[in-house]
């Protein structure tokens, strides 16, 4: 590989992006969870949810704190490193980051300090209002740059100001900008992810502290209000993955080509579930698929072609190997999301979950896949869209800042990487921290006797009776 300037630029922009993606989907998951746990405690008046609030929304902040730092260092870089693709996508996305600034960040950080430090110094209801409000800004946030990112992807509501080096992309219509082909799917898949990281790592932290027995009590209310999410969230993921299928196959079809190792267009069209693609032999090594399946998902047939990598330029393909084995992971977690889920609602049913010591182990290692899930699938989706920065009108080697020099950007790079990795590491340590620390103390028994079933959830958080229900 040239590591040219262009290619370090986009080696940094990763390594930026990827490390700041670690805690969005994360702080929106738990930002959702957190309404829902301090819901539960305003309609029950019981303390063990508001136990549970105030440990997760430490969690939260600490999350929230870490991704609002790695995410201003991100976009300066459009303007360092990608001085061409400022100039030229800077009118559209201006109206977005704006709309980012003025409907989420002044949302979340104008009720940030009411969730950390306002329990004892306004009413249940403000404080709830607040936890609502910071939810709701965390999902703007992710509105406007899903939006931002769709457009790249899919443009629309636009018109070309200028020629050559000059042109740049200008907004004719707001809305068709926003609502572009591929933004409302895009937003639906994001939000679901987040849902999956977050819930997962509610079960896995309360799964741990059951397996340990300590917090039976609110470790079991948490868990099952993390499972009700999680499957919400990974049942959901089957809709919105095979929507944005048929969105790619529509606008991006060389994307979808690289998704699924497609080098020759052909009658029934499998549905790849593994393999190893080869340029050079222009197929799929060792590849497994379903014949046909493809083809029926697009089209509802068996028969009809699926446009392959023949049909499009060789200097317009995206890097395949890639592309196939980001694509082909995402699917696979996606699908283990769904059966561990109901898997776990069917054990809960029958009050067995919380007496199968293995399967809170599971839980407990399973939550770094969501993370995984969510990485490969950015990987995918912008891998997937080379050699193009903004679709059919910007070519990625014709966006970077001409006048950055090759050492500069390793320099840059080198500084990144390293605090970046002091920050995760500073991150796990206060993670640890807090884990160990746990909720607040509650008593011998949590209050679990004082307090009987009193609504569904309550009631079905209790159904496995066992060894990890001790404390």
């Amino acid at each position: 590989m040239d590591l040219d300037v262009a290619m370090l630029s986009r080696i940094q922009f990763a390594v930026t992006v990827m490390f700041h993606y670690l805690y969005p989907p994360l702080s929106i998951g738990l930002g959702v969870i957190l309404v829902v746990m301090e819901g539960m405690f305003l309609k029950t008046n019981n303390p063990v949810y508001e136990a549970m609030t105030k440990f997760w929304v430490k969690i939260f902040g600490l999350s929230f704190a870490i991704g609002v730092a790695s995410g201003i260092v991100m976009e300066f870089q459009f303007g360092t490193n990608w001085s061409n693709y400022s100039r030229f996508v800077g009118d559209v996305f201006g109206s977005a980051l704006a709309a980012e600034g003025i409907f989420a960040f002044f949302l979340e950080s104008g009720f940030l300090a009411i969730l950390l430090f306002g329990w004892d110094k306004v009413s249940r209801r403000t404080h709830f209002f607040a936890t609502l409000m910071v939810c709701l800004g965390s999902i703007f946030s992710a509105v406007w740059i899903v939006v931002a990112n769709s457009w790249q992807q899919t443009p629309a509501g636009f018109h070309i100001v200028g020629t050559g080096a000059a042109a740049r992309a200008e907004i004719t219509s707001f809305a068709s900008m926003v609502f572009n082909p591929s933004s409302v799917v895009r937003l639906s898949h994001v939000l679901l992810g987040a849902l999956i990281q977050g819930s997962f790592f509610v079960m896995s932290v309360t799964a741990y502290y059951l397996l340990k027995g300590r917090h039976g009590n609110l470790a079991r209310r948490a868990f099952v209000i993390g499972l009700l999410v999680a499957t919400l969230g990974a049942l959901g993921q089957l809709v919105t993955g095979d929507w944005s299928a048929r969105v790619v196959a529509r606008h991006q079809p060389a994307k979808l080509a690289a998704f699924e190792g497609i080098y020759q267009t052909r009658p029934s069209t499998p549905l790849s579930l593994f393999g190893i693609p080869s340029d050079a032999e222009g197929r799929v090594k060792f590849g497994v698929g379903l014949p046909g399946m493809l083809s029926f998902m697009l089209y509802g047939n068996t028969t009809t072609p699926v446009p392959g990598l023949d049909q499009v330029p060789s200097a317009d393909r995206p890097p395949v190997q890639i592309s196939f084995q980001a694509y082909h992971l995402m699917v696979a977690l996606g699908t283990y999301y769904v059966a561990l889920t109901l898997f776990a609602l069917i054990m809960l049913w029958r009050r067995k979950l919380f007496d199968q010591r293995w399967l809170m182990w599971v839980f407990v290692f399973s939550v770094v896949f969501p993370f995984v899930t969510n990485e490969v699938g950015w990987i995918a989706a912008e891998v997937g869209r080379q050699p193009w920065s903004v679709w059919g009108l910007l070519r990625t080697a014709d966006s970077f800042s001409p006048v950055v020099r090759r050492g500069e950007v390793i320099a840059s790079l080198t500084m990144f990487t390293l605090v970046y990795t002091l920050l995760f590491l500073l991150f796990l340590w206060v993670l640890d921290r807090r884990i160990k620390e746990g909720p607040e103390a509650m008593g011998p028994d949590e209050l679990e006797p004082h307090h009987p079933p009193d609504d569904f959830l309550d009631a079905i958080s209790r159904r496995g009776k066992s060894q990890f229900g001790q404390v």
